[in-house]
């Protein structure tokens, strides 16, 4: 595939944050729509930005501070929805760029929410147990008036889970009473939907798998790495396995293993499950470089992690057939343009991880019910809705490029799902008279 002149030129141009190239992609797909410039402007930028001042006494009985940040991009389709992260590098580049992806996540698998994102700049390794409390308790505090559940959602993230949301439920509720849709991710005891924790690493293999079949081949017997094995990494591998893929390497921010023959996905969850990481995995595997495992031949690469760690300075180095984004924005611009042109098909995060905020939404519709569903029943509508939104995307796909047949730059993966998005958002916030 070769690339248009323009679109080289775009992404080339500088350097750029995490902000800047989320809205990069957003204006190379709004060219493609011929969205009026004004448009343009509005649906870019957040409406509100949070900076709060997150301070605990912590186990000495000393005071410590630490910045907070919730995002809230756009609510034309929906109350803000997005996680929350604990993580050193947070900033607020990268959580406006998360915001705005959730809001063309969102609206891609055409679900009622608009997108936001939060994050707590600290090292969750750092704190015991009562402190991640505080903290978590003390941000609730900060922002409580911004949140509700029809005004901006929650969920976890980066280094957050199921009991984190339980302490943001709990503070909130004792400001504001019972109120369990405040909050999605959390325990099934304080009305967290089946099917929820699993969902996003599902969802990934739900459209890999739509991916393959829309290309005349399949996901059995395919050779798969992942980078990550938090929640989002573990849960695809466990599902790639049950699906026929063979899982050759995988990595967390310890260690990182290979077998071109296949490694035991059941002993690498029992090692996750027993040590809080696979460093401790069988030894007699092979274990490489943690840098190297997005290096590895294969024909399916899955990052599983952080943002932006394939660039255009390794990702001539990448040697799979199919980049598959389960993290968030795990390529930055110019590796996805080298990727592209190499005929590499890259399925972006918009899409691929939105199995997640999907199965957020069903908690958050059964909260509102004080209904709750079978996980049968959650993950048929899962499969259902990824199914629904990849094949949306393909369709557009093809279309843009046949209807096209001169242009230089065909349509990939990526820019028909923002396509989508934007078109979704663009419609509501017309229609609200903006």
């Amino acid at each position: 595939m070769a690339t248009s002149v323009g679109e080289r030129t775009m992404v080339l141009q500088r350097e750029r944050t995490p902000f800047e190239n989320v809205n990069m992609q957003f204006d190379l797909s709004a060219d493609r729509l011929q969205l009026d410039q004004n448009y343009r402007d509005f649906l870019k930028r957040p409406v509100r930005e949070l900076l709060v001042n997150v301070t605990i006494k912590d186990r000495n009985g000393c005071l410590r501070s630490f910045e907070g940040y919730r995002i809230q991009h756009n609510n034309a389709r929906g109350p803000y929805k997005g996680g929350l992260r604990y993580h050193p590098e947070v900033n607020l580049e990268e959580v406006r760029a998360l915001a705005s992806l959730m809001t063309w996540k969102c609206a891609v698998v055409n679900i009622p929410f608009g997108g936001g994102k939060g994050g707590i700049s600290i090292d969750p390794s750092t704190l015991n147990e009562y402190e991640i409390q505080e903290v978590t308790r003390s941000f609730t505090r900060a922002i409580s008036q911004f949140i509700g559940p029809q005004t901006d959602i929650p969920a976890p993230d980066v280094n957050t889970n199921a009991k984190v949301m339980g302490y943001l439920l709990d503070e909130y509720q004792r400001l504001h009473g019972f109120t369990p849709a405040v909050v999605t991710g959390k325990p099934l005891a304080l009305g967290g939907s089946l099917g929820r924790n699993e969902a996003t690493g599902r969802g990934v293999m739900f459209a890999t798998r739509e991916m393959l079949k829309a290309n005349g081949d399949r996901i059995e017997g395919k050779s798969v790495v992942i980078q990550g094995f938090g929640n989002v990494g573990s849960h695809t591998a466990k599902y790639a396995h049950e699906m026929g893929a063979k899982v050759i390497g995988v990595s967390d921010a310890f260690a990182a293993f290979y077998d071109p023959k296949g490694l035991d996905v059941n002993k690498l969850w029992e090692c996750q499950l027993r040590d809080g990481s696979i460093k401790n995995f069988d030894a007699q595997q092979a274990k490489i470089s943690r840098d190297e495992i997005l290096f590895t031949e294969c024909d399916v690469l899955i990052p599983a992690a952080l943002g932006e760690v394939i660039t255009r300075g390794n990702a001539n180095g990448v040697k799979a057939r199919w980049v598959i984004e389960a993290a968030n924005h795990p390529l930055t611009p110019e590796a996805d343009l080298i990727l592209t042109d190499k005929g590499v098909h890259v399925l972006p995060d918009i899409i691929t991880n939105a199995g997640g905020v999907y199965v957020s939404y069903l908690e958050w519709v059964q909260n509102q019910n004080n209904f709750y569903w079978k996980e049968e029943e959650v993950n048929e509508r899962l499969n259902d809705s990824m199914t629904s939104a990849f094949r949306n995307v393909h369709e557009v796909m093809v279309n843009e490029n046949t209807n096209n047949p001169g242009q230089k730059f065909p349509c990939t993966y990526r820019r028909a799902a923002y396509m989508v998005a934007i078109k979704r958002v663009y419609e509501a916030t017309k229609l609200r008279g903006l």
